[in-house]
């Protein structure tokens, strides 16, 4: 009988640079606490990774001084594994449609389903979560981009759907600031047509952030595209969620935006 390690060698030569505990135990033959024990040895020998519950990374010699891959390559599998949908989305996303001035300090994910962040070797992954409702209106292929990896193709969202996510979870992606500098980056990219369509799944008042974002960016022909969904606003909102005034007075003497409906 084949040991664990030599099971793995086997993966790789294969092009598999990942496995279920359930999968490599039937293949080998082994109890769940054998493989378990020998999968243990392995990760301290820096052979293997567990970013998930029975689910591994095998990791290459060039892997290993990081302590995992680059997420990108094992997120669908992984995802798979436990039976969730998700998308690449915000900062990692944005960085994947061009937008420079955002170093992806953490590897982020959209799903329908709440999960803890974690990390795994020097990568940090974090789930943001998107009721399941709205996920699967947003979700759709023709609104999603691939990143293709060695191990297959990864989902990751569109420019359109990027910047809609951005917008909508702006605390996950340094702020107002750091949106803005997104929006600046690759709105320019984004399909009027289509970013209206996808706008339409989300809240009124992230649609308007966006519009205002694209229009001081000088996207025009996109931040017109928003321009419906400001004539439905019954009320202003804070550019910036994050500011609240701490007098009413602070927030009479306000800048307010009247095109899309903000303070500013």
């Amino acid at each position: 009988m084949a040991s664990l390690g030599t099971y793995l060698d086997q993966q790789l030569a294969q092009g598999h640079a990942y496995v279920s505990k359930e999968n490599a135990r039937r293949s080998l033959g082994l109890s769940p606490s054998a493989f378990t024990a020998a999968a243990q040895r392995l990760v301290k020998k820096h052979r293997l990774a567990n970013p998930r519950h029975e689910f591994y990374l095998i990791l290459r010699p060039e892997d290993q001084s990081l302590g995992a891959p680059d997420p990108v390559r094992w997120i669908d599998p992984l995802m798979r594994h436990q039976r969730i949908d998700y998308r690449i989305s915000l900062l990692r996303a944005a960085a994947f449609h061009g937008a420079s001035h955002q170093a992806a300090m953490v590897f982020q994910i959209v799903a329908p389903k709440q999960l803890r962040p974690f990390e795994i070797g020097r990568h940090r992954l974090q789930f943001i979560y998107q009721a399941r409702e709205i996920f699967e209106q947003a979700n759709r292929l023709e609104w999603l981009d691939k990143i293709k990896t060695a191990e297959g193709y990864a989902k990751v969202a569109g420019v359109e759907l990027t910047l809609l996510d951005c917008v909508r979870y702006f605390h996950k992606a340094s702020g107002i600031d750091g949106v803005g500098q997104v929006v600046k980056d690759i709105g320019a990219k984004a399909v009027p047509r289509k970013l209206a369509k996808i706008a339409e799944v989300y809240e009124n008042s992230a649609v308007r952030r966006l519009g205002y974002l694209l229009d001081l960016a000088g996207h025009s022909r996109q931040s017109k595209a928003l321009e419906p969904f400001a004539a439905q606003a019954k009320s202003f909102k804070p550019l910036d969620p994050a500011i609240r005034p701490i007098l009413e007075s602070s927030a009479e003497d306000a800048e307010k935006n009247m095109k899309w409906r903000l303070t500013v």
